[in-house]
């Protein structure tokens, strides 16, 4: 019997000063769109929406290294029966210790992986792939770091082969250019890594609407089997979101 599969709709919690937030191309200065003070709740509202999973940033480890906001990852881990992926500022291996213990099911790395590699393989080597995926931030095929401030003048595709052979298995892959933007997806950096590495690839950035999501359907053989979809959903661009929201609104009462 053939089995149907159908892609992973990951929404993101993004979190600034314990707000929820949208940032656009992931640069706080540059706009930053504000959906509420309580992640938690937010996080609730999503499970009720029947998400699967749910993808935290957490901006102020990204940016300033802080791990000020730990406490409300943990109370979204403990307040949804889904798993919960984290991404933002680990830089060591106390680091991932510190968020493994907030009940994340797995950590996303960027940085880390790019300036310091002993160090990441000291964490992937203590959870392994299915706990420790890799992010791509990516402008014009090179790769960006620091919190998409700094650049690499490494080619995402290289380094994505490069990185693979350590056994990663998964890839988040943003192209920045889209990122919070509505312009729609450029699938062209996640299908390279997918088919390039024989890896899994997370999408993120562009997706407007429902369509879009049919489209990356496609690419489920190819790899890409998830996608991670903040600012539209935000703003209600899917027809259904509204009436789950009636249908589920007394849930969690």
């Amino acid at each position: 019997m053939n089995i149907r599969r159908f892609l992973l709709v990951i929404p993101s919690i993004d979190i600034k000063d314990g707000k929820t937030v949208r940032v656009v191309q992931g640069i706080p200065e540059l706009n930053c769109l504000e959906y509420g003070d309580d992640p938690v709740e937010m996080a609730k509202l999503w499970r009720a929406e029947n998400a699967k999973m749910i993808h935290v940033v957490d901006f102020d480890g990204a940016f300033d290294h802080s791990n000020k906001n730990l406490k409300i990852v943990e109370k979204i881990c403990s307040s949804v029966v889904i798993p919960v992926e984290f991404a933002g500022g680990i830089r060591t291996l106390d680091d991932a210790k510190a968020v493994m213990e907030t009940g994340v099911a797995r950590i996303a790395i960027s940085t880390l992986v790019f300036e310091d590699r002993a160090e990441f393989e000291k964490i992937f080597n203590l959870y392994g792939p299915n706990k420790v995926i890799v992010c791509f931030d990516i402008i014009d095929e090179e790769l960006i770091i620091r919190g998409k401030r700094k650049k690499t003048g490494l080619n995402y595709l290289d380094f994505a082969k490069e990185i693979s052979l350590i056994g990663v298995e998964r890839f988040i892959v943003t192209d920045i250019q889209r990122n919070g933007l509505l312009k729609g997806p450029n699938l062209e950096y996640s299908y390279n890594i997918a088919k390039q590495t024989n890896s899994k690839v997370t999408h993120s950035g562009g997706i407007r609407n429902k369509d879009e999501l049919m489209d990356l359907q496609q690419y489920l053989e190819d790899g890409i089997d998830s996608v991670i979809v903040g600012r539209a959903f935000y703003e209600n661009r899917f027809p259904c979101q509204k009436l789950w929201r009636v249908a589920e609104s007394g849930i969690f009462n």
